[in-house]
């Protein structure tokens, strides 16, 4: 009936796996031969607190030798998880006096680890939360009571909360997105149980999803968030107290001009992006789809190009592959509809928990100096009446 170019996509080389979605393996905590920033990442929350992250590193020849060659991808993503960090922290580390210049001897690794990793050189989701987390007891799980953050800016209960949260998130995804493809090559191949077992799944992942979330409340407070935890996020792009960027110097790519890029944002997680392409829910041209595409290039190439396949799988007469199925069969089969518009009505739920802590974490908040704006996320958008745009079409998709 449609394509089935999504199916290779269980290969390991998607660098995704039912069981973690697309959390990596146990990620790497120190740098092999690596001590000067082996020791700057264990020590960045104490030179934030004393304000001494910038002095530090201005006093290092170097904090990266020369890069081996023998070095694993792991190695790669624990090198950008402490220079996304450091980067920052010397950027932010006076949150309303922000730094425009970032010294060569820490621009040049950054740069250089980002382009072997695909990404840019900032802080992105994937080296705060995918590559940040380590499992206190290596025979349980990845959960909630068994992971906490290989990487801080100033440490505390809701900074760890807030990203491990995420974390966890990221691995009940990972079963949800394993019962999408079942659905989805159900789908292809005209085997209606199969599309069924496969929205069954992706819903009991969604409902594990949406428990999560709205636990962030727990231990993640809102003032917290906003003035301890938030601050150190930002990026240098639509940024009011960063116009111009930032200067990476020493980069000859760059030529001396500075960079513009996003701060970290959740909205550079492949889970929603690719519930919609799956579900096929569409969303019509807004700020916020324009900003939503361009999160793709902060994105693991790999991520990316799962959620590509995944956006590409059409029917014959074009629709998305998994809605048209559905919909052709809705009075034979209205328990194939039934499924599918739970999963789509869990979707809207998340958006719905999400839209309401984006209120209470940002848009509540006293805005104190510009570098902090409530009115943007970290990602420079503003976002409230387009994260209420972007619920009420994932709704319509089961009301049409």
């Amino acid at each position: 009936m449609g394509s089935t170019n999504f199916a290779p996509l269980y290969l390991s080389d998607s660098e995704f796996s039912p069981e973690q979605g697309f959390l990596p393996q146990d990620p790497l905590g120190q740098l092999p031969d690596s001590p000067t920033l082996n020791d700057l990442g264990h020590e960045l929350p104490k030179l934030l607190s004393a304000r001494t992250v910038r002095r530090f590193i201005d006093e290092q020849p170097r904090l990266l030798p020369t890069i081996p060659a023998n070095w694993r991808t792991e190695d790669y993503r624990a090198a950008m998880r402490t220079l996304s960090f450091a980067g920052h922290a010397y950027v932010w580390e006076v949150p309303d006096q922000p730094t425009a210049k970032l010294p060569p001897q820490l621009a040049q690794p950054w740069h250089e680890v980002a382009r072997r990793l695909g990404r840019p050189p900032v802080l992105s989701y994937a080296s705060y939360a995918l590559d940040n987390w380590r499992r206190l007891d290596k025979t349980k799980p990845v959960q909630l009571d068994n992971i906490v953050l290989l990487q801080n800016f100033l440490g505390g209960l809701d900074e760890e909360w807030f990203v491990v949260v995420h974390i966890q998130i990221e691995r009940e995804a990972g079963p949800g997105l394993a019962g999408l493809l079942r659905a989805m090559t159900g789908a292809a191949e005209g085997k209606e149980d199969e599309v069924l077992l496969g929205l069954n799944s992706l819903a009991s992942a969604q409902t594990a999803m949406r428990n999560t979330l709205l636990r962030m409340n727990e231990r993640c407070d809102p003032y917290v968030y906003y003035n301890r935890v938030r601050p150190y996020i930002h990026g240098w792009k639509n940024s009011p107290s960063m116009p111009h960027g930032l200067t990476y110097e020493g980069v000859e790519p760059y030529a001396g001009q500075p960079q513009q890029f996003r701060g970290e944002t959740g909205a550079q997680s492949t889970i929603v992006p690719c519930l919609d392409a799956g579900l096929g829910i569409a969303h019509a041209p807004d700020p916020l789809t324009l900003y939503l595409q361009e999160m793709r290039d902060y994105m693991p190439p790999r991520h990316r190009a799962f959620l590509q396949a995944l956006e590409k799988a059409t029917d014959n007469l074009g629709r998305p592959m998994l809605t048209g199925y559905v919909r052709d069969r809705k009075v034979h089969n209205p328990d194939l509809w039934v499924a599918y518009s739970t999963c789509v009505d869990l979707l809207a739920k998340f958006r719905e928990i999400h839209i309401g802590y984006a209120d209470s974490y940002i848009h509540r908040q006293h805005q104190s100096h510009d570098s902090n704006p409530t009115a943007v996320g970290t990602g420079g958008t503003p976002f409230m009446q387009y994260l209420q745009k972007h619920l009420d079409e994932t709704k319509q998709a089961i009301t049409e």
